[in-house]
């Protein structure tokens, strides 16, 4: 008989450029519908990560000032038991620093 529960995945990320780049994999990669994936901060305030990445970094420039670097990301993906694997590892090498399952 197959199992199939849902499993809520979690994992964080430095900035928000990794975060969509992971929620991207698990769509395009893993199937998972886009609907059972969520990105929110770690924190109660708004942030794009811990460190500049995408549009709030410049190679002419450097880093932006008005970045909100208050907090990691975090992706939260409710899965099939059966994807456990395969969605824990997409997310690790999107460049998730944590990941773990509830």
């Amino acid at each position: 008989m197959a199992d199939d529960s849902i499993i809520t995945i979690r994992a964080t990320f430095r900035t928000r450029e990794a975060a969509e780049l992971a929620v991207e994999h698990l769509v395009q990669r893993q199937g998972v519908p886009r609907p059972d994936i969520f990105i929110q901060s770690t924190t109660d305030q708004n942030t794009t990560g811990t460190q500049p990445s995408g549009g709030d970094a410049s190679r002419e420039e450097g880093a932006r000032s008005d970045a909100p670097l208050a907090g990691e990301i975090e992706v939260s993906v409710d899965t099939a038991a059966g994807q456990i694997d395969a969605v824990q590892r997409s997310l690790s090498v999107a460049g998730a620093i944590d990941v773990s399952g509830s």
